[in-house]
């Protein structure tokens, strides 16, 4: 069948520019590899996760999404039942190059309806994916087809806009990134791509609350907590771009160490450059992409991570009562005897939490305060990564160098207090 007659029998099956798929969808194991294929651009690199595989049919660039239930481990110790795409949370990114005719089949294997909103993208609004809306729902079993020309270049996101709450809360997002046809200011030397999201499950359990609206306790980075969240690397002198995209349900500023950046692209385009201004802090709000970039001139360990504390702990608790200052000693030693091993915490702050990675915790629950750097414990978790910046990185090479070495005289170091009376 002809690509006509395929969008002539789509329409008159659906009454919309969005079209069925009349024909097998294509198998992910047949698709062609994965990336934009033209332009030279620099492959993106999301944290934890791939880009899409794709073929290309008679000009038009092919990918296929299959919309099914999936387990994501957060960290070592901690697996949850999530919905996505491919097997996957967030689902693979997909890249493309703004000109191009693109179509992405959509199998529906959940067992509720759904669709597909490309959000930000400029399309006709058969293809923009709001069931009831603009096209039938996907129901169960079902295979749709989306095809249009792609107008805008940037950092764009897709989600269902079927069961939003539901879908959404349970991990059904993914990055889709349009490179330009030609080069929109300088050329990154690295790009990474993360796209951030809340979650309310309950320690000891192993799903999502879809109804919470508010109280989150997990805060993520490609479905991924800290210290599970991958580092970025750079060679020093290399330019970076960092895409982030937000579908959870709070704004997140986004915090870099060490540099100072400046936001070149929006969902909504790219920023001129005299509208580009030097931040070290990007609020990403809901719904929002946000892309910065900067030049990685000082070696280091830098911290990038959500400047909301409570964002980088994991397994927060918003019922922890305020034991600060609270003599626990006697009422430790009582509970002991009905709780063995009980340990009292919380009198002199939260650090000793960080320290107790011994204590017994629910099955399938992480540490609130995690992860070990080379000078002690890190105490974070949640939205924190970690740009690795090395004088000696092999161009291309986007492995672990591990913890940065730092000169002699170049670390902070202990000594005696000044007298300035």
């Amino acid at each position: 069948m002809d690509r006509r007659k395929f969008l002539s029998v789509g329409a008159a099956s659906a009454g919309v520019l969005m079209a069925r798929a009349a024909m097998a969808a294509p198998q992910a194991g047949v698709i062609g590899e994965a990336g934009p294929a033209a332009g030279g651009h620099a492959p993106v690199v999301t944290l934890n996760g791939k880009s899409a595989k794709w073929r290309m049919r008679d000009g038009v660039k092919e990918f296929h999404l299959i919309a099914e239930e999936v387990e994501r481990e957060f960290a070592p110790g901690m697996k949850v039942k999530c919905w996505g795409y491919n097997g996957m949370t967030p689902g693979p990114t997909l890249e493309a190059v703004e000109g191009e005719r693109i179509r992405i089949y959509v199998t529906n294997k959940l067992k509720e309806h759904t669709t597909v909103h490309w959000h930000g993208l400029f399309l006709p609004s058969g293809m923009d994916g709001v069931g009831g809306l603009s096209q039938p729902h996907i129901k169960p079993g079902e295979t749709y087809a989306y095809e249009f020309t792609l107008k805008n270049s940037g950092t764009f996101m897709y989600h269902p806009h079927a069961d939003e709450m539901v879908q959404l809360a349970l991990g059904m997002m993914g990055l889709f990134i349009v490179h330009p046809k030609r080069p929109v200011g300088p050329k990154p030397d690295r790009d990474y791509a993360m796209l951030l999201h809340n979650w309310d499950i309950e320690p000891g359990t192993r799903i999502a609350k879809p109804a919470t609206m508010t109280d989150f306790n997990l805060w993520t980075i490609n479905s991924k907590v800290f210290p599970a969240i991958a580092p970025m690397v750079a060679r020093t002198g290399e330019r970076v771009r960092i895409r982030i995209g937000n579908l959870s349900m709070h704004e997140h500023p986004m915090h870099l160490h060490g540099f100072a950046f400046k936001t070149v692209g929006t969902d909504g385009g790219w920023v001129p450059v005299s509208a580009q201004m030097p931040e070290v802090t990007v609020i990403v709000g809901v719904g929002q992409t946000r892309t910065i970039e900067f030049v990685a001139d000082e070696p280091g360990d830098w911290a990038f991570h959500c400047h909301k504390s409570h964002h980088t702990m994991n397994a927060m608790g918003h019922d922890t009562p305020n034991l600060i200052g609270v003599d626990q000693k006697a009422a430790e030693e009582k509970l002991r005897d009905i709780i063995p091993g009980y340990m009292a915490m919380g009198s002199n702050g939260m650090a000793d939490m960080s320290e107790m990675a011994g204590m017994p915790l629910p099955d399938n629950t992480l540490p609130m305060m995690d992860g070990k750097g080379p000078y002690g414990p890190l105490e974070m978790g949640g939205m924190f990564t970690v740009l690795k910046v090395r004088d000696r990185l092999p161009a291309g090479d986007y492995r672990d160098p591990g913890w940065y070495q730092a000169p002699k005289g170049t670390v902070a170091y202990k000594t005696r207090a000044p007298d300035f009376s």
